[in-house]
């Protein structure tokens, strides 16, 4: 965020979402969040339908990915880079979009666990 948007960066007009892994719970991490006065969405516990990863980029690469077979690593990263760099801005918007709809669909249901969005 720092060096792709330094203005909403320096004033602090955004917000960071992230699902409860935990890489992104470690205590490393809430301390920079903090240091950083950094607002983060809370995600609610065991919700990975509500993770644009999981319900949108990792949808695409598998479609991509799918059949093939790799020998090395470094394959695979190469694959799943080109995937990434196919997205634009309308994918980012849909997957907005889509990621909006599920937080609905979570506030409606109070929270109760449910599969997707319920409304594609």
């Amino acid at each position: 965020m720092r060096h792709k948007q330094p203005e909403m960066w320096k004033n602090g007009d955004w917000l960071l979402h992230h699902d409860n892994v935990p890489a992104h719970t470690l205590l490393a991490v809430r301390e920079l969040r903090k240091k950083n006065n950094m607002t983060t969405v809370p995600h609610p516990a065991y919700s990975p339908d509500l993770a644009p990863c999981n319900f949108y980029v990792f949808s695409k690469m598998k479609l991509r990915l799918n059949g093939q077979h790799f020998v090395f690593t470094e394959e695979i990263q190469a694959e799943s880079q080109q995937v990434l760099n196919m997205r634009t801005p309308a994918d980012f918007n849909e997957c907005f979009q889509k990621w909006q709809n599920r937080w609905d669909h979570c506030i409606e249901a109070q929270a109760e666990c449910f599969k997707g969005d319920g409304r594609n």
